[in-house]
């Protein structure tokens, strides 16, 4: 495992600990055995940060439901052996990161299951909107869940969005700019005449903002009447939810970006067990 994760894990184990914890060290030093179930249906995703976190206490860690795999209620996900106090210092911690992580990766592989029913072509990605200090594990989560991570950070790709526009004044101007130094732009549009000035200049992808699906449908229809379609890549981000993520993927766009995915997570239930 890269030391980015750990570092982070260990991070998140210390914010539970504090100084220590003090109700389990009141129990006698003996060695336990515990085992992780869950409590719902879900997606698992996590688990071998999960193991991390316990490995850091000294804990064996033996994992029975790896990433990816479908969990139903009581099923075991992950077997540990390890002195009581260990066992429990983490058990939140613990918890907590596969609850959302499994959460996110569920929600993902609902979104991406209607996808494919239409247009397996069409790709579902995150969006930055995750909690401050989590990105890294919450887009790791989407990927497990089938979809794509996006950027990670502002420094990954150009994207030129609504505020860029307002400030430098000029969205041609901008993209020249830009095109000195990178060579892959993305420019966010709100409508139709921008997204074909936006293919024009050249750049890589175009996401049309809170377009509905009839209006993107007509902007496909433009760009092809304008030979500028098999250029670009067209973004559909805005308002896209588990109800309507099929009709935006039958409109003929590439790429479907959703926030809520990791923005408005439902964790899924889990619980540590001592037999």
């Amino acid at each position: 495992m890269d030391n980015r994760p750990k570092k982070d894990l260990a991070k998140f184990l210390s914010e539970d600990l504090g100084k220590g914890d003090i109700t389990s060290n009141l129990l006698p030093r003996k060695k336990i055995k515990a085992r992780i179930i869950s409590r719902q249906d879900g997606i698992i995703a996590g688990v071998n940060y999960v193991k991390e976190i316990f490995l850091s206490k000294g804990c064996t860690v033996r994992i029975i439901k790896k990433d990816g795999n479908k969990a139903r209620p009581n099923q075991t996900i992950l077997e540990i052996t390890g002195f009581a106090q260990s066992v429990l210092s983490c058990e939140r911690t613990a918890l907590n990161l596969l609850s959302r992580m499994s959460g996110i990766a569920t929600k993902t592989k609902k979104l991406v299951e209607k996808i494919n029913a239409v247009n397996p072509r069409v790709k579902l990605y995150a969006t930055r909107k995750t909690a401050p200090g989590l990105r890294f594990f919450d887009k790791e989560a989407v990927k497990i869940g089938g979809g794509e991570k996006h950027r990670m950070s502002l420094d990954q790709m150009i994207m030129i969005k609504d505020n860029h526009i307002a400030v430098a004044g000029s969205l041609p101007r901008l993209i020249i700019k830009a095109r000195k130094k990178y060579k892959k732009i993305e420019v966010e549009v709100e409508n139709q005449e921008d997204a074909l000035l936006a293919a024009s200049t050249g750049v890589n992808i175009i996401m049309l903002d809170n377009f509905s699906p009839k209006e993107i449908i007509n902007t496909v229809n433009r760009l092809k009447k304008s030979k500028l379609r098999k250029h670009v890549k067209l973004e559909a981000s805005g308002g896209i939810n588990e109800k309507n993520v099929g009709v935006y993927a039958k409109t003929g766009i590439d790429m479907i970006s959703v926030g809520e995915i990791t923005n408005a997570v439902t964790g899924i239930d889990f619980s540590l067990e001592i037999p």
